[in-house]
């Protein structure tokens, strides 16, 4: 039980790191983010992030029976593609703290249309790690509690982590997640691989 809390959390840090950066970098574009929005955008992230993994169960439940066989590759495949995407995410993203209107526009987190566009565009890793968790048979909503809650969390923190601190958290916490989720990807294929010895 403590091996699986632990692996939930991880997940859930790593899959938190998207909606980090879109935090962090919110509060530094925008000059009077107050805490009230960044509350509601903590609220929005957290919320994606726990039903994304849902939805991702939902439609991996569809597919388990046919691909029992190799649903650890496919397992596998997904976590360490969507972590080495957030790694080369993490080494693209700008590490200067000036914000043009562009760069503002996209991330403008009080307005409620691109609040919720970030949220599901941020949470699109999420739906694939849920997809995981159902080919491998395993619970759901445990995984998808701690992942909303704890991106809720981290993004309160990274609006305030942008406001005082500048852009650097943003650069590394998606190399950091997405180093997490592949790492976690390659435990789940060597315990099956060991397992099947």
């Amino acid at each position: 039980m403590k091996n699986e809390l632990a692996t939930y959390i991880l997940v859930a840090l790593g899959l938190s790191m998207d909606a980090f950066a879109v935090s962090v970098s919110s509060g530094i574009c925008i000059p009077r983010l107050e805490f009230r929005h960044g509350l509601r955008a903590a609220a929005f992230f957290g919320l994606f992030q726990f039903l994304m993994p849902l939805a991702g169960y939902f439609v991996g439940a569809a597919f388990r029976g046919p691909i029992r066989g190799y649903d650890h590759w496919i397992a596998f495949g997904l976590l360490a593609f969507v972590g080495a995407k957030m790694i080369k995410e993490g080494f693209e993203v700008r590490t200067d703290a000036a914000c043009d209107e562009e760069e503002l526009r996209k991330r403008n987190i009080l307005d409620l249309g691109t609040l919720v566009l970030l949220s599901v565009a941020t949470s699109i890793d999420a739906l694939a790690v849920g997809l995981s968790y159902s080919l491998l048979d395993q619970p759901i909503l445990p995984p998808a509690s701690i992942i909303g809650v704890l991106t809720f969390l981290v993004c309160l923190a990274g609006c305030e982590f942008g406001k005082r601190l500048g852009a650097v958290f943003e650069r590394w916490a998606e190399v950091a997640g997405g180093a997490v989720l592949v790492g976690i990807g390659i435990k789940i294929l060597a315990e099956h691989l060991s397992n099947g010895l």
